[in-house]
């Protein structure tokens, strides 16, 4: 029996897995498909800046179970393409005819001093839960200098949505007393708040944290970091017990070691049927891809684009080993919808993000957003699971 081996079980990993056994089904293929996941369980990432991280992850296996698809949990960490095998830490090896890789990314690390060690962050489950006990732990604890000033670096889309939301999270341990009295800091190295999303939403943007009293230093950087305080680059000292980093993600590493240059965020190159360049029998997609959604826009590193991203490479990946024909990546329609906190969402489209809706309006539409599109299907039967994750007539 041929393998098609998905490493990876987030957004990517789970539609790559459940739409190539959709299609070993659909064309009475012998092949089985196993995929393999450093947890049992994929995690809301985009919701981790949001109150009780605990609640945002659901488990994987009932739903693999049901698809019949093999799941094993381990930490992939190196590729042999010539032999075409994975090896994972503590020495189990699989082999593979194709190979699906969508082990996602990582916070990018900042080479400032004692950040690793005082610094916290929102990338992962495990460091989600750290901080918001950390929180925890500070609302029970005796006011000291810093207590209540929390540093976010990083004014990208996940450190603006944490600043907004931050008097929610404080709130939900210390009371609205304590929220009332937090200092929320934004530092940013760029001379303008949230870069990648562009001029048009940024007044929006900037209403909404002015609105709810965030401090915003641009044009500057952390140059150390301590358990009570950092300093920025222009000199200046804040006394803080909270610094949270979120400075921008690059792709698991694991990505370099199948011999193919990867881009400056470690991404494999892929072609548009998401077969690495070099190595036609391995297929990336997600965080992991270089991947180009129409003729000049490149994917982002986001859960829209992972989850069709991994549609298409676990499609592929099947009906390339059973010798059928392929289909080309494809996902011209860009929106984002950004949480504003208390005073709303904003509601862009197109590459050039036009504001298309933003306030409080926009609320219901964001928390379909982070409360049902991004949640695996029930694990019902296998033909309404493998259904529910099928490429769309509009290509989704």
């Amino acid at each position: 029996m041929q393998n098609i081996l998905v490493i990876g079980g987030g957004f990517a990993g789970l539609n790559a897995a459940l739409n190539a056994a959709d299609q070993v089904g659909q064309n009475g293929g012998d092949i089985a498909v196993t995929l393999v996941s450093n947890s049992k369980y994929i995690t809301m990432r985009p919701r981790l800046y949001e109150v009780n991280p605990e609640a945002l992850r659901e488990p994987l296996r009932p739903i693999f179970d049901a698809a019949g698809i093999d799941f094993k949990i381990g930490n992939a960490d190196s590729i042999d393409s010539s032999q075409r095998t994975v090896s994972l830490q503590g020495g189990e090896t699989f082999t593979y005819d194709r190979l699906v890789l969508t082990a996602g990314s990582q916070l990018k690390p900042l080479p400032v001093s004692g950040i690793a060690e005082h610094g916290f962050n929102i990338d992962s489950y495990d460091a989600a839960v750290a901080f918001d006990a950390h929180l925890a732990r500070l609302a029970g604890a005796e006011e000291t200098p810093g207590a209540d000033t929390f540093v976010i670096v990083g004014a990208g889309i996940t450190g603006i949505e944490l600043a907004l939301e931050m008097h929610t999270r404080i709130a939900s341990h210390g009371g609205s007393a304590a929220a009332q009295r937090a200092r929320i800091v934004l530092v940013e190295r760029d001379d303008v708040l949230g870069l990648e999303m562009g001029d048009n939403p940024r007044p929006v943007i900037e209403k909404a944290l002015a609105e709810a009293g965030v401090e915003i230093h641009l044009g500057s950087e952390v140059s150390e970091a301590a358990a009570d305080h950092l300093v920025l680059s222009n000199g200046a000292r804040i006394d803080t017990a909270s610094i949270i980093v979120t400075s921008g993600m690059v792709a698991s590493p694991i990505g370099a070691t199948v011999g193919v240059d990867v881009d400056e965020q470690g991404r494999l190159p892929v072609d548009e049927m998401l077969r690495t360049q070099g190595s036609p029998e391995i297929f990336a997609a997600g965080d992991m891809a270089r991947a180009y959604v129409d003729d000049s826009n490149l994917a982002v590193m986001s859960c829209q684009h992972a989850g069709t991203m991994g549609k298409y490479a676990g499609h592929n990946a099947a009906r390339d080993l059973m010798g059928l024909e392929t289909r080309a990546y494809r996902q011209p329609n860009y929106v984002t919808c950004m949480d504003l906190g208390a005073y709303g969402a904003v509601f862009t489209t197109g590459w050039d993000r036009v504001v298309e809706a933003s306030g409080p309006e926009v609320n219901a539409r964001k928390r379909m957003i982070n409360e049902q599109l991004i949640y695996p299907p029930e694990a019902t039967s296998r033909e309404e699971i493998l259904a529910a994750r099928r490429i769309e007539e509009n290509g989704r």
